[in-house]
């Protein structure tokens, strides 16, 4: 009788399995950054559908925010301040190229203590710190313990955040447009346009957006059109399974072949 290999069986498993979930077209994951320094920022909560929100730590409205969200059902992330090339001022909780590894890691534990409702992690600035793949490492080491993802913002090319979290098991994902970097109606379309063409291209895409009130009243007249457009509205942690998924079956794929 033929040994027969488990990995083998193990894999066609899983390439049934994941070929069996049902996983639709043309999703948008919109993130509002910069959530906690003002009560306007609350407003945001009222827009429609599957918003997601990213929270700067020990900020003054964080903690009602990150309450009346969870309440709403609404994802949240922590936008963790990191280190820019231009030495922008950064707000508590930031996160430097002079600190050690305890210090990193134990101001990025507190700010998560702080908010233990998020799902995922991004970084708010940090094109000089997300450069660094020592300090990327450190900063995927906490995510990987407390289960978490990690949005790359990408604020420059450069980033070695994706690359740290590949290499330390951590769930990742990066953003493809941001929405708002000019706030007149004619850009904001523009940007929004960009946003459904990549997802019409890649079935998915991720856009962050601010707390404006340019944004707000562009999104509370475009938000509603996404769904009669063909696109559905999702948090970003639901395109983080979508993109494990696409590459486990894409393994399966590349294990089928070499096995037949």
């Amino acid at each position: 009788m033929k040994t027969i290999n488990i990995k083998i069986i193990t894999s066609f498993l899983l390439i049934f399995y994941f070929a069996s979930i049902d996983v639709k077209a043309k999703q948008i994951a919109i993130v509002i950054d910069d959530i906690g320094y003002h009560q306007r920022d609350l407003e945001f909560l009222t827009l429609p559908g599957q918003l997601s929100y990213s929270i700067l730590p020990h900020t003054p409205y964080s903690q009602i925010f990150a309450t009346l969200a969870s309440q709403s059902n609404k994802e949240l992330l922590l936008h963790v301040p990191m280190q820019a090339l231009n030495d922008k001022e950064l707000g508590p909780g930031a996160l430097t190229l002079n600190m050690t590894k305890e210090q990193l890691q134990q101001t990025l534990g507190t700010a998560l203590a702080s908010l233990p409702q998020v799902k995922g992690v991004n970084n708010h600035m940090g094109s000089a710190l997300t450069q660094q793949s020592q300090a990327m490492k450190w900063t995927m080491e906490v995510l990987k313990k407390r289960h978490l993802y990690f949005l790359d913002s990408r604020t420059t090319d450069l980033s070695q955040a994706q690359n740290a979290a590949n290499f330390l098991g951590v769930a990742n994902i990066s953003r493809q447009v941001f929405l708002d970097n000019i706030t007149t109606a004619e850009q904001l379309q523009l940007r929004f346009d960009e946003l459904k063409q990549q997802a019409t291209k890649h079935n998915f895409a991720i856009a962050i957006a601010h707390p404006y009130p340019e944004t707000i009243a562009f999104l509370r007249k475009a938000l509603p059109q996404l769904s009669e457009q063909g696109f559905e509205l999702v948090p970003v942690s639901q395109l983080v399974e979508h993109k494990y998924i696409q590459l486990a079956q894409a393994e399966g794929k590349r294990i089928s072949a070499r096995t037949r």
